[in-house]
């Protein structure tokens, strides 16, 4: 029989898989448009998955927390530590430095809906721009999940 901290432990990587997955998936959807009306599209998925790195974002803390309460941990250990602190940097980065280049973005692409299906020359450059942001976030999901696999220290 599973109890309380097998439980805890699913949901808690339930969660980060629901958190993880839009996270690392969705920019490769989005750079694949070639057209305006794909771009589009994208972002209505998008716009769709997003309730899902909120729903699992908010049931990784809660259930971290109880993790941490229950195995007596609390914050003793460095890996959990360094996880901590890149996932304040890793929401950061998305909500501070992506969300709103993406807002700009989606407002090009709605503007330019009347004007065919060609992508203009300015939604080309902001994409591009956006590229290594979202790699480093990337990248800090992984060193996250690595972290939180192995506890190396």
């Amino acid at each position: 029989m599973i109890g309380l901290f097998g439980w805890l432990l699913v949901l808690h990587i339930l969660a980060s898989i629901a958190v993880i997955g839009p996270a690392i998936v969705v920019p490769f959807f989005r750079r694949s448009a070639r057209t305006a009306g794909q771009l589009r599209f994208a972002f209505n998925v998008t716009n769709k998955l997003a309730i899902l790195p909120k729903i699992g974002g908010t049931v990784l803390i809660i259930t971290g927390v109880w993790l941490m309460i229950i195995t007596n941990m609390g914050l003793s250990q460095m890996w959990l530590n360094i996880s901590i602190l890149l996932s304040l940097l890793m929401v950061a980065t998305i909500e501070g430095l992506i969300g709103p280049r993406m807002k700009k973005i989606m407002g090009i692409v709605s503007m330019n809906q009347s004007q065919g299906d060609e992508l203009p020359a300015e939604l080309g450059r902001l994409m591009k721009k956006i590229i290594p942001i979202e790699t480093a976030s990337q990248l800090l999901m992984i060193a996250i999940t690595v972290l939180m696999v192995l506890k190396p220290f």
